[in-house]
């Protein structure tokens, strides 16, 4: 499976099998992480086992089931572009590890972000976690609920992108790979601009994840079309 046939795939999973990770599965996913951490400048870590930030539903609010494994993002505090550099690498991390039959959820709050295993720096900031899993081929009856209620119905393509002409079909391949993306409560605050041959992308930025969603959107764009992006708000894209 490769990495957009991931998108396709992808879906929060919040209930997981009691089975660690397969040892195979755990040190690729440590391997990649070290290499966007390379690319990125970030200090993302994988923790085995931090099921305590999970544990109790004061903490995560009943949502969860049997979170062992999760992926701390987290970086420079001093960093700009550091919540869009979290949602870009760890949207990738995530469809890796769908990629690998593995289960995963993004989760900004609801975590005790005080526990001991969400450790960072003086100089770092933790911005979210993404749990991983071994799950069932078919999602729960509450996990099943909780997609319902959270995402409503699925946004029209137009509503992700605007042109001052017609756009070209492998922008459009973007665009429709973007409109796949997770987002906060679904929110999907972004827009992608097709003007006079050049693209952007760009969010309101009112909300507290909308960088982090931002860069979630433009790694489903450069995975399903190539490409990178400038960082930032409005950052533009090159095509290979």
């Amino acid at each position: 499976m490769n990495l957009l046939q991931a998108i396709d795939l992808r879906k929060s999973r919040r209930s997981y099998l009691p089975s660690p990770i397969e040892t195979s599965k755990l040190k690729s996913l440590a391997e990649l992480i070290d290499k966007y951490n390379e690319e990125s400048g970030l200090s993302m870590y994988l923790v085995e086992d931090g099921s305590r930030a999970f544990n109790g539903l004061s903490k995560s609010y009943g949502m969860f089931k049997n979170v062992r494994t999760i992926i701390v993002l987290r970086g420079k505090e001093s960093d700009a572009d550091l919540q869009e550099k979290c949602g870009y690498y760890g949207e990738l991390l995530v469809l890796e590890a769908t990629a690998m039959n593995l289960g995963t959820c993004w989760v900004g709050a609801s975590f005790d972000q005080n526990d001991p295993v969400i450790t960072t720096a003086k100089d770092e900031k933790s911005v979210c976690v993404i749990t991983v899993g071994n799950v069932e081929e078919s999602s729960s009856f509450k996990e099943n609920v909780i997609r319902t209620f959270a995402h409503g119905k699925a946004k029209p393509l137009e509503y992700f992108y605007k042109s001052n002409t017609t756009p070209p079909t492998w922008f459009l391949e973007g665009v429709a790979a973007v409109s796949r993306a997770p987002s906060a409560i679904n929110h999907q605050y972004y827009t992608f601009e097709y003007k006079d041959g050049k693209v952007s992308a760009s969010t309101p930025n009112k909300t507290k994840f909308d960088m982090v969603d931002l860069g979630i959107a433009k790694a489903h764009f450069v995975v399903a079309v190539g490409g990178k992006f400038e960082p930032g708000n409005n950052g533009a894209y090159f095509k290979d």
